[in-house]
């Protein structure tokens, strides 16, 4: 018959147990410790020592075996005396002390379970958020109150992990819902024309080209969305690798580059572009200014003007693009950061470049106003945290170093 045997896994210790064990174990060992130094100054007293301390005290032994059997008969027996009494008290202290050592342990061991259950309370408050969040409910928080300790670190850190997934998730449901509603339209045409054509059994070369060419250009426009959309995604998660950066020369690097589509517009051009330093990420700094200058060439009329500024004042810099253009109606003005809000003019676009422009600020921790004028155009005002003074100086000389 074979015996099989069944090992069963015991559940690991708990944080809280091995906390109270290790309270019990430093507590039983100096506890020793010092009740074993105690007993042993107590041992080393010997009979000299108990006489000169009688002595001290004025009392004097008995005389009764010096007189009766001799001195030396006497302090013998007086000798023989104390060392019964001494270890009859030793042994009593012995156990008195061991009684003692495992009473206090016993007292130590249960204050230190409780001692650590409160101390390890935040932490189970941590646990049970962790188990609730999941991809619906995002938005909870532990917002652990107390002092500023590492486990009020933990929650905080915990907490900016949540935002982070938060922003991630919301800016990846914001994506697949654009996407999939703006995509709608141009395979709807797409399917029309392929349709319209292959219906035809007398089509000519020239109606499969006229065909290919509407094809080709939605083609061109859904890949042109899709960018934007995804420019859209990544500006909605975060700033990724932050570094200083001036916006007077990311925005004189923009106005180079659109300068030939603003001459083909007819618009005009001025710039006032003095040191602004932020921190950030460069390439999403510079997009968002190059999609205001964009915006202000693209909405434009022939003959207008734009102009963009860059300044640093007060701890924070600004950037302002403003343009010319037909008036535009200051409540629909609010709304244009919204993805795909038109003024439909039939200027083209997605309606996408002041949102990207917002989820860029929003990303950096600064600041974006709109003001439509009555004169008409737009005017598009954006405050970030500036660079520190010290800060600025250093990398100015780095710069100047890396030129030279």
């Amino acid at each position: 018959m074979e015996i099989r045997r069944r090992w069963v896994r015991l559940p690991a210790p708990t944080i809280r147990l091995r906390m109270t064990v290790l309270y019990g174990l430093v507590f039983l060992i100096l506890g020793a410790v010092l009740l074993t130094i105690g007993y042993e100054l107590v041992r080393l007293v010997g009979p000299g020592d108990v006489h000169r301390k009688l002595q001290q005290l004025g009392i004097t032994p008995p005389r009764v075996f010096e007189r009766r059997a001799g001195p030396d008969l006497g302090a013998r027996f007086y000798a023989a005396a104390y060392a019964q009494v001494r270890a009859d008290a030793l042994h009593r202290l012995l156990i008195e002390y061991i009684v003692a050592l495992g009473a206090m342990t016993i007292v130590s061991v249960a204050a230190g379970w409780l001692l650590a259950g409160r101390a390890l309370r935040p932490l189970r408050h941590i646990t049970a958020t962790a188990r609730r969040v999941s991809g619906e409910n995002l938005g909870e928080r532990i917002a652990l109150q107390g002092p500023a300790d590492e486990l009020k670190e933990l929650a905080d850190t915990f907490d900016g992990m949540l935002g982070r997934l938060d922003g991630a998730f919301a800016s990846q449901r914001h994506f697949v819902a654009n996407a999939s509603h703006e995509l709608r339209t141009p395979l709807a045409i797409m399917r029309t024309e392929v349709d319209v054509s292959l219906a035809d059994p007398d089509a000519t070369v020239e109606d499969l080209r006229r065909m290919g060419d509407a094809v080709r250009e939605t083609v061109d426009r859904s890949e042109r969305l899709i960018e934007g959309l995804l420019m859209l995604a990544r500006s909605e998660a975060a700033a990724g690798r932050e570094e200083p950066a001036d916006l007077a020369s990311l925005a004189a690097d923009c106005i180079t580059d659109l300068r030939a589509r603003a001459e083909e517009a007819h618009v005009t051009v001025r710039d006032e572009l003095s040191p602004a330093w932020t921190r950030g990420e460069p390439a999403l700094l510079e997009r968002m200014i190059a999609n205001l200058i964009d915006n202000g060439i693209r909405h434009n009329e022939p003959g207008g003007w734009l102009h963009v500024s860059t300044l640093s004042e007060g701890g924070r810099v600004r950037v302002t693009v403003a343009n010319g253009g037909p008036t535009i109606d200051p409540a629909a003005a609010a709304t244009l950061t919204e993805p795909f809000r038109r003024l439909d003019r039939g200027t083209g676009g997605f309606g996408l470049g002041l949102s990207i422009v917002r989820s860029v600020v929003d990303a950096h921790g600064g600041a974006i106003e709109i003001e439509a004028p009555p004169t008409g155009g737009l005017e598009v005002r954006i405050e970030l945290p500036a660079l520190p003074r010290v800060t600025v100086t250093a990398v100015s000389k780095r710069s100047a170093r890396a030129l030279t």
